[in-house]
């Protein structure tokens, strides 16, 4: 795995591999994300989703290597708790505290 730093050196990187992928969406979230993209200096709707992909991504792989959060997982799985009843406590659990950090 790779250390912080070099997932930061490759995020910045302008040739990094893409992927094509299909994804549905309501067509008023499409106009809705392509009239503040402009406002937001972004080129086009498209990199807007990808840069909120990103956002959480990184929220998201901040939390889960905290290693309390790594070894309570590890911990669960080893007394039988099943993949999806983690995660679905895990969504719960990254929901509260979003709730929290924007009512702070």
């Amino acid at each position: 795995m790779n250390t912080a730093s070099e997932r930061i050196k490759e995020r910045l990187r302008k040739d990094r591999p893409m992927t094509a992928i299909s994804l549905r969406m309501p067509d008023d979230v499409i106009e809705d994300l392509k009239e503040i993209a402009p406002s937001l200096g972004f080129s086009g709707y498209q990199s807007l989703i990808r840069s909120y992909i990103g956002q959480g991504l990184r929220r998201d792989q901040a939390w889960l290597e905290n290693s309390e959060v790594q070894a309570i997982t590890e911990s669960l799985r080893r007394h039988g708790v099943a993949d999806e009843v983690i995660s679905s406590a895990m969504a719960e659990a990254s929901a509260r505290s979003e709730k929290q950090r924007k009512s702070a």
